[in-house]
């Protein structure tokens, strides 16, 4: 049974999103839904919710389809109820009066502890609000289920809890999500659309394996493309010998013959479709400055505390040396924020000549970037950030532009920049300060697939070495090289991150 299913789907705002758009989705399936930052994805939502009126082209919905569409942000109006009444408020009226116990139902399907059901949404993380929005839409049973970006926010135990949730969904109800997140897409996708401006392609595989025959396809495309306009060329080619021969000798059949190629010529070129080329959001680029040292940071058995002076863990006796890329491992509330600030803390004491149990050598130059992006002051603009590290403005706005900053936003502040924006421009001061030792907090984050790609090559292939906190377990897996992991009160450097992901996607 088909569930929803698009003809001809285009949709415009100022550029094409998307165009001739053909898909369905069958009853059980699970579809990803991929693309850049601003390509259309959550655009594509909302026409498929109703709520957004394509350009051109239809949507077809089975008979009496129950959709529930789950954004990414929770409306303001909800903010103020509680985690349980936020959900309750999904309910008509007269269900709610009477049917209230399903929204508890759907809050222990979920996970959601007892102790903050009470809890206002305001007050709660963006990854509890999230899994609120989740129960929402749950607890109206629908048939096909709408998910924009629903990792966001969500540590590995969480994105561990979604992915059973969704594997314990009804056969008959449908699922399209999307997600930057490459290995949450390979645990609960079916099938994979890639959404671009024109010829999309929809492939009846998880992310991974779809992605191999997506560039496979490209490839192929690619060389059909450069085939056929050297096909064209050589048939130019004869026609303007044969012209020439037909001018001097006067043969009208050698005329008729030029213009018979120059026809065929002019086909192939009109038909020959080039091979898609993404709109690049902008450019990662790192720099790796030298330096002579050998060891970068040493660790020499010293405690790291919480904020109120308890201690989480010893770090033993550990070091990074140059082209080390550690993956800092363990649970929320283990101690990985206050291990950074620790590291952080190092790194400046020794610049000031001071002492700390966490050694780092003169000569290191640092590159952080948090989670939040904090580095980034929310009235400061572009331009302005940039230019601290030029001579030229010519320069910076260059810069700017190849990080995908176009000219009308490098002035604007920090807080109208997009999450994806932001961090590009992140990266870009990264390259600027030109470190060769990098804290990297959760620089994923606000990446699209294209930009975790982008980041992944740039570490490994520039040598960088880094410490760097993530949830985004293909990251880890791409990047690392060692790995360093919390175990109760113990940092113990481990083989791999398998064994830590298993355990956390378990609990």
């Amino acid at each position: 049974m088909t569930l929803i299913a698009t003809r001809a789907l285009s949709l415009t705002i100022g550029l094409p999103l998307f165009s001739d758009l053909n898909f369905s989705l069958q009853a059980g399936n699970r579809l990803g839904l991929v693309a850049a930052n601003g390509r259309g994805k959550s655009s594509l939502l909302a026409v498929l919710a109703g709520d957004l009126t394509p350009t051109s082209g239809d949507v077809t919905r089975a008979r009496g389809l129950k959709c529930a569409a789950v954004a990414q942000d929770v409306p303001s109006a909800l903010l103020p109820l509680s985690l349980r009444a936020a959900v309750l408020a999904a309910l008509p009226d007269e269900v709610a009066d009477y049917e209230g116990w399903r929204v508890d139902v759907v809050l222990d399907d979920l996970a959601i502890p007892d102790s903050i059901r009470e809890t206002a949404l305001a007050a709660l993380s963006g990854g509890w609000q999230r899994t609120a929005l989740l129960a929402r839409a749950a607890v109206t049973e629908p048939d096909l289920y709408l998910l924009d970006e629903p990792t966001n926010h969500l540590d590995l135990s969480r994105i561990g809890q979604l992915q059973r949730w969704m594997m314990g969904l009804a056969r008959d109800v449908g699922v399209i999500v999307t997600s930057h997140d490459r290995a949450f897409l390979d645990a609960v996708t079916t099938e994979t659309l890639f959404l671009r401006d024109s010829a999309s392609r929809t492939y009846p595989l998880p992310y991974s394996q779809a992605r191999a025959e997506l560039d496979k396809s490209d490839l192929a495309d690619s060389r059909r493309f450069e085939n056929d306009m050297a096909r064209a060329e050589q048939l130019r080619k004869q026609a303007a010998k044969l012209k020439n021969i037909g001018i001097n000798s006067g043969s009208d059949l050698l005329v008729t013959k030029t213009k018979q190629l120059t026809e065929r010529a002019d086909k192939i070129e009109t038909a020959a479709r080039p091979a898609h080329l993404e709109r690049s959001a902008g450019a990662i680029k790192l720099a790796n400055s030298g330096t002579h040292a050998k060891a970068l940071l040493a660790l020499n058995g010293g405690q790291i505390t919480a904020p109120d002076g308890r201690a989480l863990f010893n770090t033993g006796q550990k070091w990074i040396e140059k082209g080390d890329r550690v993956v800092l491992l363990g649970s929320n509330g283990a101690g990985k924020t206050q291990m950074i600030r620790a590291v952080l803390a190092a790194i400046e004491t020794a610049h000031l000549g001071g002492d700390s149990p966490i050694k780092a050598v003169p000569s290191l130059a640092l590159g952080y970037s948090d989670q939040h992006l904090s580095q980034l002051p929310d009235t400061a603009t572009p331009f302005d950030l940039v230019t601290k590290w030029t001579e030229a403005d010519s320069t910076a706005r260059s810069l700017l532009a190849s990080a995908g900053m176009r000219a009308d936003w490098q002035g604007r502040r920090i807080s109208a920049l997009s999450g994806g924006q932001k961090a590009r421009l992140a990266m870009l001061l990264l390259r600027l300060a030109r470190p060769n030792f990098y804290v990297l907090d959760e620089p994923t984050n606000h990446l699209d697939i294209e930009g975790q790609e982008a980041l992944q090559s740039e570490l490994c292939d520039v040598g960088a070495t880094c410490l760097l906190v993530s949830h985004d377990r293909h990251f880890i897996r791409t990047v690392g090289t060692r790995f360093w992991q919390i175990t109760g009160k113990t940092l113990t450097e481990v083989e791999g991150p398998e064994p830590f992901f298993a355990q956390q996607l378990a609990q």
